[in-house]
C-alpha cells in the first residue's frame, strides 16, 4: 500500500512504500523509520488559490456570539425568563434553577449557583430583578473565567505536536482544518496526520482541508495503523522544519476499551521521536451532547492527558449548559469555541461574551 504526502491542489510526492498490516495481525509498536527525503528534495506547497468565495469574517467581539447562539436552548429560555419582568422572589430563583437544569449545566453547578444567588437575596443585596441577572451573569463568568486560556504554540518545540480525539461525529477532522487555517494565517508552517484510518471519508476530508489551505497531508491506506501514520508524519514534520503538527485520530466510543487503548498507543509511539510529544491534546466535544460529554473526558483523560477542549456545534439548538458543567467538573482549558460553519467561525474561547450571548442584557432584552 502507498502512504503518500499530499500537498497543495494537483501536487503529491511519493513517500514511501509500505505493506499494507494484516488486519487479523495487531501492527509492531515501533513501525520502521521511513526514508525521509532532505527537505531541499521534497517540493515545497503552492501557494493555495484565492478563496474569493468565502464569505466576510462574522463580526468580531460579543456581538458575533450574540448573533450565533441567539438560537441555543439555553439563550431562548433566559430570554422568556427574564423578558416578562418577573418579581424578585423565591419563585423567580426556583425558575432559573430549572432553566440551568435544562441547558445541561448540571445539578452540582446549578445548585451551587442558586444557592449563592438565593443568601445574597436574603440578604438583601439585590434591589430587583435586573440586579438579580446581573449577579448570575458574573457568577457564570467567574465559573469559566478560569478556563479560558486560549492554545499557545510554543516555538522551543518543533514541530508543536498537537493530538485531536475525540468520539464520533465531535467534528474532529472539521476542526482540524479549521485550525489549519488559523495557522496558517497566522504565517505558520504545518503539517497534518490523517490518522482516522477507520473512514476513509476522514481521510479525504482531511487532504481536502489540506489542499484548500495549501498544507500538506500524511495519510496511509484505510485500516492502516493510526501510530503508523501519527509516527511518519512526525518523522516528515521534524525533517521539513515544520512549526506545527496536527494528528487526527478515528473518533471511537468511550466505552470500547480496545479502541481507547489505541489512543495511548499513538501517544506512546510519538514519544519515541519527541520524549514530550503529544505537546497538547485536544479533545473535540459536541456541544449538542449534554451532560454525556462530563462522561466522554472522564474515559479519555484516563488514556490520555487531555490538556485542552474544543466544544463545537454550539450555534443552533445546542443547549450551551454543558461548557459550564465541564468547567466546574475538570478545569481543563477550554481552547476554542464553534460557533459556526465557517473557517473563522472556530474562536478563541471568550467566557465574557459567551456568557453575554447566552444572557439577555437586561429586563425584557
Amino acid at each position: 500500500m502507498r502512504a503518500i504526502l499530499r500537498y497543495s491542489p494537483g501536487l503529491m510526492v511519493s513517500w514511501f512504500r509500505r505493506k499494507q498490516p494484516d488486519p487479523q495481525t495487531p501492527p509492531p509498536e515501533t513501525p520502521a523509520p521511513p526514508a525521509v527525503p532532505a527537505a531541499a528534495d521534497v517540493p515545497a506547497p503552492a501557494a493555495p488559490a484565492a478563496e474569493a468565495e468565502l464569505p466576510a469574517p462574522a463580526a468580531a467581539g460579543k456581538s458575533g456570539w450574540r448573533q450565533r447562539l441567539r438560537g441555543s436552548a439555553f439563550a431562548r429560555t433566559f430570554s422568556g425568563l427574564f423578558s416578562r419582568n418577573p418579581r424578585l422572589d423565591d419563585d423567580l430563583l426556583d425558575e432559573i434553577e430549572t432553566a440551568l437544569l435544562t441547558a445541561d449545566v448540571g445539578v452540582t453547578a446549578s445548585s451551587a449557583l442558586v444557592e449563592g444567588l438565593r443568601k445574597r437575596m436574603q440578604a438583601r443585596e439585590f434591589a430587583d430583578a435586573n440586579a438579580l441577572l446581573s449577579a448570575l451573569r458574573a457568577e457564570l463568568v467567574a465559573l469559566l473565567r478560569p478556563v479560558a486560556r486560549p492554545l499557545r504554540i510554543d516555538p522551543a518545540k518543533k514541530p508543536f505536536v498537537l493530538l485531536t480525539v475525540g468520539v464520533n461525529g465531535a467534528g474532529k477532522t472539521t476542526t482540524i482544518g479549521k485550525l489549519a487555517r488559523r495557522y496558517k494565517d497566522e504565517g505558520r508552517s504545518l503539517m497534518l496526520a490523517a490518522g482516522d484510518t477507520f473512514r476513509a471519508a476522514a481521510v479525504a476530508q482531511l487532504q481536502a482541508w489540506g489542499e484548500r489551505n495549501g498544507v500538506a497531508v500524511v495519510a496511509q491506506g484505510q485500516n492502516a495503523d493510526a501510530a503508523s501514520v501519527a509516527f511518519d508524519a512526525l518523522q516528515a514534520a521534524r525533517a521539513r522544519g515544520i512549526d506545527v503538527l496536527i494528528a487526527d485520530t478515528a473518533g471511537r466510543l468511550h466505552t470500547q476499551g480496545g479502541l481507547m487503548d489505541e489512543l495511548a498507543k499513538v501517544a506512546r509511539v510519538l514519544r519515541k521521536l519527541d520524549p514530550e510529544a503529544p505537546h497538547e491534546v485536544l479533545m473535540v466535544i459536541d456541544g449538542t451532547t449534554g451532560q454525556n460529554a462530563i462522561n466522554q473526558v472522564r474515559k479519555f483523560s484516563e488514556k490520555l492527558p487531555v490538556t485542552g477542549l474544543v466544544v463545537t456545534k454550539l450555534d443552533g439548538t445546542a443547549k450551551g449548559g454543558v461548557v459550564f458543567a465541564l468547567a466546574r467538573e475538570f478545569g481543563i482549558p477550554i481552547r476554542y469555541a464553534g460557533i459556526g460553519e465557517r473557517p473563522e467561525d472556530l474562536r478563541e474561547f471568550d467566557a465574557e461574551a459567551f456568557v453575554d450571548a447566552l444572557l439577555p442584557e437586561s429586563l425584557g432584552g
